[in-house]
């Protein structure tokens, strides 16, 4: 197990030069595949450079890249403008869309026991390998998974084999996955890189993995307050090791700590990337550990449209809407429908404040009903839009119209941002 290429530190800058030369060197220490299937993300994390990457692999492989698939994970498929914005130039029909209800294959199952060992008894249910079929069937010699290393709210610390298991995941381990994880609790888990569900993917890829030709390339990206994206760091591997390198930088560059638990923050949703709260939410994720005690959050969303990106999703959040911990394990346990769909579960857990704080959602094309009735205070979209100008705030405290204090957050999914609220 080796780590191919590694560099990065918190003023590294990388060109696009450099991630080509990058690939190189890994190609010419590994060769080049005759077959090879790219596994970046999609379009919602378009910042983390992966669409370059990917773009720059079937420049350098030619006609050697066979398949392309993105790791929805259950988002939907990238529309023709979304792929052409993202991976440009790249032929469409080398595009395979990963359809996570369907068509998967399951690898191997994680026994019961050592998913209780690493969650210290929270939950002791086996979890089920499961990748899309093409990855064990399509005779590829290369399975080149290409993203970014940020704090998240689901593992710990994006990307790595999630990609794989999660990314280009079946029904059972997304669902299982994200409910383990809620379960443990979003806050035990967001910026650490070795959480229990992390340790849980790390055995199947140790256990089950073994004949599939997986090399990670991971990113690590740092937003400046001048807007300035600065690759940090890039690490091409095929062992923990390499994702834990990169995890290590980004702690040091995607966490931030506040001096004071501010009382207000206010959070902008790109239209580009977020048109869910299932996506959007991440304002929620990414701030809560920041929030003081009885504070509020108001997420700016001009492009959200809907709860859930699938409509089964969008349904149970319509239905049940977001709740406590607490709440919704008795509603799992209550429930078929929703214990059938656990990775819906997992997302009412993960945005709800827990009653510690305020939601004010101003969705651009979501109703006021809509928006109370899943538990959150509906906001004026065209009147905070005025007040909270998002082309010329820049990440961190400002003195609002009434003389309050507020923090602002350009794009809440490149972080993670982090207060003593005294506790």
């Amino acid at each position: 197990m080796t780590t191919f290429f590694a560099t990065g530190s918190k003023n590294t800058s990388l060109t696009s030069e450099d991630l080509r030369n990058a690939l190189l060197q890994t190609f010419s220490a590994i060769g080049k595949p005759e077959r090879a299937l790219l596994l970046p993300p999609d379009h919602t994390r378009l910042f983390s450079r992966a669409g370059e990457l990917t773009v720059l692999c079937h420049e350098i492989l030619g006609d050697r890249v066979k398949d392309i698939m993105p790791a929805l994970g259950t988002h939907s498929p990238m529309a023709p403008e979304k792929l052409n914005h993202m991976f440009p130039g790249i032929p469409h029909d080398l595009f395979r869309p990963h359809l996570w209800r369907d068509d998967v294959v399951r690898l191997g199952t994680v026994p019961s026991e050592f998913v209780s060992e690493v969650t210290g008894g929270m939950y002791d249910r086996p979890w089920e390998a499961q990748v899309n079929r093409l990855l064990r069937d399509g005779g590829h010699d290369l399975i080149f998974s290409l993203g970014q290393v940020v704090p998240h709210e689901v593992i710990g610390m994006a990307n790595y084999n999630k990609n794989v298991f999660v990314g280009t995941g079946g029904k059972d381990g997304i669902n299982e996955s994200h409910y383990l994880s809620a379960v443990y609790g979003i806050e035990q888990t967001l910026g650490q890189a070795n959480t229990p569900l992390r340790q849980i993917l790390n055995y199947a890829s140790d256990h089950f993995c073994k004949e599939l030709p997986l090399v990670y390339a991971l990113t690590v990206i740092e937003q400046l307050p001048d807007r300035s994206m600065h690759t940090r760091g890039l690490f091409i591997g095929d062992d923990h090791d390499t994702f834990f390198q990169a995890a290590e930088l980004a702690s040091q560059v995607n966490i931030t700590m506040i001096p004071q638990a501010p009382k207000h923050v206010v959070a902008y949703l790109d239209p580009n990337e977020f048109k869910s709260t299932w996506l959007g939410n991440k304002a929620i994720y990414r701030t809560r550990l920041a929030i003081a005690n009885g504070g509020r959050l108001t997420v700016l969303g001009p492009a959200v449209e809907e709860f859930g990106e699938d409509e089964q999703i969008d349904h149970l959040i319509r239905k049940y809407g977001y709740r406590t911990r607490e709440e919704v394990i008795r509603l799992v346990a209550e429930n078929e429908d929703l214990a059938a769909n656990l990775s819906a579960a997992a997302h009412l857990v993960h945005g709800s404040p827990e009653n510690r704080f305020e939601v004010v959602y101003a969705a651009g094309h979501l109703s006021d009903e809509e928006i109370r009735s899943v538990g959150y205070t509906p906001g004026n979209l065209s009147e905070l839009m005025r007040r909270y100008d998002v082309e010329t705030l820049q990440n961190g405290f400002h003195t609002d119209e009434d003389g309050s204090e507020f923090y602002f957050i350009q794009n809440p999914s490149l972080g993670l941002w982090q207060s003593n609220r005294g506790e």
